[in-house]
């Protein structure tokens, strides 16, 4: 795991996901499941077991099934086929985009609380929203003009007021700045139950789980791997991918292949996916980069001594490192988006 930074202890953000009540040996088990939507299967054959020390990272592309593997541990999507067995006192807290956009935006952080725990005092209410950023009367406005990044706080809030013993994020940190982030992380580590992480903040992953489910090709397997492992795994497979053959014409004889024409199909072809293998490629320069100067950056902070010798140098250190992160975390999302496009127009020109 990377090490946290301690310029982060001063945060006004210092929440937490309090202790679950009970955590069961086995939360959650799903036995040859079939995950997917109108009878099309996403995923096959699919047996996973969930326990209360599972801390899992889902990997893949966008689109393979990571989300809908999450609603469907969630109970929100049926499964096509096989089942989903609940432990005794599983207790989900659920954490998706769309949870932002079915708040009451009428209603202020504090009475969604107060609407889950109608005994519980003002006083702990607005204790639990301060280590959320809601301080004061903050907690008692209305939410209407909240931001993105205070309406995913609150969200967060709500889930932790609950005490789940099993957290499944769908993309926790994309509305988060990154002192809310690291908090989150913290929160996190400190965590007693099970967590389930979908995310393409990699300094999140690398902190707060211990094992990756690779959801790919109709499957979601363990990988034996890390995430710089992960992104080996990405470039091989989009090098598979264009290494494919192209569809068949058929053995009939009467089929004769122009050559000069596929030659001028195969250049037009180069020339429409052109920009987006050209912004990959710079992409992947980038990505580069950076994981050059986090680990100049990363050899410099694990000297203890620094943080005494020249506490002021060590904080700009911290503060880059984070910067650092954020940037290589929006540059992999881009380019995970990119390579999804190019394969989809790619076979959209075959």
């Amino acid at each position: 795991m990377e090490k946290l930074a301690p310029a982060h202890i001063d945060s006004p953000f210092k929440f937490r996901f309090p202790e679950p009540e009970k955590i069961p040996q086995t939360l959650l088990t799903l036995d040859s499941a079939a995950i997917g939507y109108a009878q099309n299967p996403i995923l096959r054959g699919l047996n996973l077991s969930l326990f209360g020390t599972s801390r899992i990272g889902l990997l893949g592309h966008n689109g393979a099934g990571k989300s809908s593997l999450i609603k469907t541990i969630a109970g929100n999507l049926p499964l096509l086929a096989g089942e989903r067995i609940e432990g005794a006192h599983l207790r989900l807290g659920y954490f998706a985009q769309h949870q932002l956009e079915a708040l009451d935006m009428d209603a202020s952080a504090a009475l969604h609380l107060l609407r889950i725990t109608p005994k519980a005092s003002e006083q702990q209410v607005r204790n639990f929203l301060g280590g959320f950023g809601f301080q004061g009367d903050r907690a008692f406005e209305l939410i209407r003009h909240f931001s993105g990044g205070e309406k995913a706080r609150l969200a967060l809030a709500i889930i932790a007021w609950q005490k789940p013993n099993l957290l499944l994020l769908d993309e926790p940190t994309n509305h988060l700045d990154l002192e809310v982030r690291e908090a989150l992380t913290l929160a996190l580590l400190a965590f007693e139950g099970a967590v389930i992480i979908v995310s393409h903040d990699r300094h999140l992953l690398r902190n707060t789980v211990d094992e990756f489910l690779l959801v790919a090709n109709g499957k979601a397997e363990p990988f034996a791997g890390d995430l710089e492992d992960y992104h080996e795994w990405l470039l091989q497979d989009k090098k598979n991918r264009d290494l494919e053959a192209p569809a068949t014409l058929g053995d009939a004889p009467s089929i004769k292949i122009d050559k000069k024409e596929t030659r001028q199909n195969a250049a037009l072809k180069r020339e429409k996916l052109k920009p987006f293998t050209q912004a990959i490629r710079v992409l992947e320069q980038k990505m580069d980069k950076l994981q050059k100067q986090l680990g100049e950056l990363d050899a410099k902070l694990a000297d203890p001594d620094l943080y005494v010798r020249e506490a002021a140098q060590a904080q700009t250190y911290l503060r880059e490192q984070g910067q650092l992160r954020q940037t290589l975390g929006q540059i992999e999302e881009e380019w995970l988006e990119k390579t999804d496009t190019l394969e989809q127009l790619s076979r959209d020109l075959d």
